[in-house]
């Protein structure tokens, strides 16, 4: 019970850390909020990766307005097409296939070239595991995403007690991907979007029957695009 109220704090900690990050945080609570981000590096931390996380929804946003645009353009075309007198029907349709061969090959680079369906994170050390470090590779596989967790410092955990990796979003919501006892090239799968779940952490458990993250984190890391 005393975990469970611990793992809501947290959650709407994280809530309002969200809200500070993209500016929808209530005026009488943000200098509130911003006096204990001041006085708790952990607080920062926390408030660098809602605006990490923020600044990749808004990257993503913007790439996918493009085949938006050009959908919009061969609309527009046939409207244009339809409007033309008989004797121009021929030129028109000339037309209209160079656009749509200009706009296939556009989509082309744009597909190419926007993601490349691999995804990494460099995992530091937390305060209950300073001498911890390490990196993940996510893969976008048919049945999911295959995660490869590489990392150093931290001991092998036996006797009911293991490590527990986990996908994190901006409001704070956990997606479990996996556990494991030894931290060296550990393969996990998720079945999120690295995009949306944009936050990479590995706490430490203990088998008790309590399915909640235990709060006891060794690692945490954002997740980026691999170029």
């Amino acid at each position: 019970m005393r975990r469970r109220r611990r793992d809501e704090a947290g959650g709407q900690e994280i809530v309002e850390l969200a809200a500070l990050a993209d500016g929808s945080l209530s005026p009488e609570r943000r200098a509130e909020l911003q006096a204990q981000v001041a006085a708790s590096p952990e607080l920062a931390e926390r408030l660098a990766e809602q605006q990490r996380a923020i600044a990749l929804a808004g990257r993503t946003a913007g790439e996918v307005e493009a085949p938006d645009r050009l959908r919009a353009r061969i609309d527009a075309e046939r409207h244009r097409r339809r409007a033309l007198e008989p004797r121009k029907v021929a030129l028109a349709v000339a037309a209209t296939a160079a656009v749509a061969a200009a706009i296939v090959v556009s989509l082309g680079v744009f597909g190419s070239s926007s993601s490349t369906g691999q995804f990494r994170a460099a995992l530091g050390p937390t305060p209950s595991a300073p001498g911890a470090s390490g990196e993940a590779i996510l893969v976008k596989k048919p049945s999911g995403w295959q995660i490869e967790l590489d990392a150093k410092g931290l001991p092998r955990l036996d006797g009911g007690r293991f490590y527990e990796a986990w996908l994190r979003n901006a409001a704070g919501a956990l997606v479990p991907v996996g556990t494991f006892n030894e931290s060296r090239k550990v393969i996990l799968w998720a079945g999120v979007s690295p995009i949306e779940y944009p936050t990479l952490t590995v706490t430490r458990e203990r088998a008790n029957g309590d399915q909640a993250s235990s709060g006891e984190r060794v690692l945490i890391g954002t997740v980026t695009e691999r170029r």
